[in-house]
């Protein structure tokens, strides 16, 4: 099979470090990049995308929660455990929050502080394309939700955030 992505066909031939230090920023699970570079070689963008989704949604709580804090919070910039990658991309990611309001950014930070204390993680939405009103109905709505179902819907929107990540992965 031909390979049609360069970033893909390098990637492919890096070894085992070099290739979890490529992949981790798309996701932020040390055991998500791990198994994903242990499946190469890997073909094609529908290939990537299809193994990643098996293996994310396969993974234990511990390495969700991992993933989740690689994440910056809902309007602000940076977390400890982020590549320079992950924050590039989470900048872009949240540029609905840029444009809001002082009043909307400061209901955000007042829903991410309820969100934490409920769940004990930051909220994580998909952000890309959203507005920080959109994100902020999101926020309200999903703390009503009990502890499984926002695990549940967490989880998808990481996986959601990780496949937009290996497009633009892709594409450098």
């Amino acid at each position: 099979m031909t390979i049609a992505n360069e970033t893909l066909a390098d990637w492919n031939k890096l070894d085992q470090a070099l290739a979890l230090a490529s992949i981790l920023p798309c996701c932020g699970s040390a055991r998500w990049a791990r198994e994903l570079v242990e499946t190469r070689p890997i073909n094609t963008e529908t290939e990537l995308l299809e193994r990643s989704d098996v293996i994310w949604r396969a993974l234990s709580p511990d390495d969700w929660d991992e993933a989740f804090r690689s994440h910056p919070r809902i309007g602000e910039r940076k977390t400890a455990t982020a590549t320079a990658q992950s924050v590039e991309w989470s900048r872009g990611e949240q540029g609905g929050i840029v444009r809001s309001s002082t009043e909307i950014r400061a209901a955000l930070g007042q829903g991410n502080q309820l969100y934490e204390q409920r769940f004990g993680r930051i909220y994580i939405v998909c952000s890309t394309g959203k507005s920080a009103e959109e994100m902020l109905a999101d926020l309200q709505r999903r703390l009503h939700n009990d502890a499984h179902t926002e695990l549940r819907e967490t989880v998808e929107q990481q996986r959601q955030i990780t496949r937009l990540r290996l497009r633009k992965w892709l594409d450098q």
